[in-house]
């Protein structure tokens, strides 16, 4: 059975919005994905694999920077930056630490934003280093959605600006 996220159930047969909106961990990502035009991506076909960071992942960027992405006028890096936190492709926490133990410790994944993230597994968790340098941390593998699967990460992962 899925996990509860953001102390909410989260279901198979529910698309990556669906259930994200119920999470009351995702309130931040939900209003950003919302502020750029993503939600029809997103309920789409997919297969995705949404890294998601939480609202203490957001609330650790420098004073005002989500209130700033939010504005209309930023739309374009809002986006770069969201769509820099998925992949087109269903990949389970099992199929990350295959490809990385395969590529020797580190496998490298472009997004569907255009974004390099190199993607590593040890001790049972997986951590994510952007284009920025900065690091997240799995803390919720593998939520299975209707199309795809969401890792909950634990930073908002940044692309080289």
């Amino acid at each position: 059975a899925n996990p509860d996220v953001g102390g909410a159930p989260m279901y198979e047969d529910k698309n990556i919005i669906e259930n994200a909106v119920n999470s009351a961990d995702h309130t931040t990502l939900v209003a950003a994905v919302q502020a750029a035009g993503l939600v029809e991506t997103l309920s789409g076909p997919g297969p995705f694999t949404v890294l998601a960071p939480t609202n203490e992942a957001f609330a650790a960027l420098p004073a005002g920077t989500v209130e700033n992405l939010l504005k209309p006028e930023n739309k374009d890096m809002l986006t770069k930056i969201l769509t820099c936190h998925v992949i087109a492709a269903k990949a389970l926490s099992t199929d990350i630490s295959k490809m990385a133990m395969d590529d020797g410790g580190t496998h490298e994944v472009t997004t569907v934003g255009g974004c390099k993230l190199w993607l590593s597994a040890a001790d049972g968790k997986v951590t994510i280093k952007d284009e920025a340098g900065g690091t997240a941390t799995v803390t919720i593998a593998d939520v299975l959605q209707s199309n795809g699967v969401i890792h909950v990460i634990d930073a908002v992962l940044l692309p080289k600006m």
